[in-house]
């Protein structure tokens, strides 16, 4: 069965880059859109803040046109609210579609029934998506776990209702909040899906490579791959992805010299999108991280990299770096790609 996008895609399997809580900003999208990514989602955004209109909140909604299909990710367990937010995003800053998240699993969103709370009450799931869609002329999706709990775990049921409802794409990371990241994610879960729905089904889920991304498509079926932690590092992973899918050899990671440039390209688009006078290198230093991991002398690299103050220091690092015997042996002919480190329990991914 055909499943159609509700806007223009031109890949027949688009590939995503996830929406995740500060790492989805403004430059990263940019950066994985040239590397391939098909769509990105913006960092997933409170309605109650939307709809206050807090600054704070409204400048994460920036975006350019060279995001384009840009969605953005909302949360909240009042339809009202979210209702609110949905006509606001579409009336002022018109992304391609609104996606709705039940899926994040971090507790300070979870203790409001927000995110994946919302799926211990599938009635208060459909109601959202209700008043989403009525809100808003423009397309809405969701992006859900497969469940609460291992005892309410079931996925198909909670993807059905959300289609009942009115989601016109939905997204499935097949682990239940009680998991959080832990464990195998159950791609046959996301198969189960596939097979139970009209609408075009993105799976999400343990992608830490290009390789990842084609056995999870080949498994599932599913209509479009969304790729969340497996892009830290390496937003290059899109392009490896679309080598593989179309039938051609997976082109090589940048080598040191070119995925240092990349890094500090990234790390000055940033300092320009920031609003804080103080800039942006401090937030910034777990990109940097990413980045370098796996290099020849990493760990001291890093180590550096997590002082920095300033884009200037990251210069000079990097430069030094480059100077130094690991990259004057590496720089233009080592690192074929590494998996980006996706350890961290600072980033909140949104779903």
């Amino acid at each position: 069965m055909a499943r159609t996008f509700p806007f223009p895609i031109a890949a027949a399997t688009p590939l995503y880059l996830a929406p995740m809580a500060g790492v989805s900003e403004s430059p990263f999208r940019r950066i994985c859109h040239r590397f391939g990514a098909d769509v990105v989602v913006t960092e997933f955004l409170s309605a109650e803040a939307i709809r206050r209109e807090n600054e704070a909140t409204l400048a994460k909604l920036r975006f350019g046109a060279d995001e384009r299909p840009i969605g953005v990710q909302i949360f909240g367990a009042e339809p009202a609210a979210m209702g609110d937010a949905a006509r606001l995003v579409s009336d002022v800053f018109q992304p391609e579609f609104i996606d709705i998240n039940f899926g994040c699993p971090v507790k300070k969103v979870v203790k409001r029934n927000g995110g994946s709370g919302c799926l211990k009450d599938l009635g208060l799931v459909e109601s959202v998506i209700k008043a989403v869609a009525a809100a808003t002329p423009l397309p809405v999706t969701v992006k859900i776990r497969s469940g609460w709990s291992e005892e309410m775990r079931n996925p198909v049921e909670i993807a059905l209702r959300c289609q009942d409802a009115g989601a016109t794409v939905l997204t499935l990371h097949p682990r239940t909040r009680a998991q959080m990241y832990s464990g195998a994610a159950r791609w046959d879960e996301i198969a189960a899906v596939v097979d139970a729905l009209d609408i075009p089904v993105l799976g999400n889920g343990d992608i830490k490579s290009a390789e990842d991304a084609i056995e999870m498509h080949r498994q599932t079926g599913c209509t479009g791959i969304m790729i969340a932690r497996g892009s830290f590092g390496q937003p290059w992973i899109f392009d490896q992805t679309r080598d593989l899918l179309e039938g051609r050899e997976k082109r090589p990671a940048p080598p040191i010299r070119e995925r240092l440039a990349i890094a500090l390209e990234h790390a000055h688009m940033a300092d320009e999108f920031e609003l804080d006078p103080r800039g942006a290198a401090v937030e910034f230093r777990k990109h940097l991280g990413w980045y370098v991991k796996g290099l020849p002398g990493s760990a001291e690299l890093r180590k550096k990299l997590y002082a920095v103050r300033s884009i200037t220091e990251v210069e000079a690092i990097f430069d030094d770096y480059l100077s130094h015997p690991y990259g004057a042996r590496n720089g233009d002919d080592d690192m074929v790609g590494r998996t980006a480190d996706t350890t961290s329990d600072a980033i909140a991914e949104a779903a």
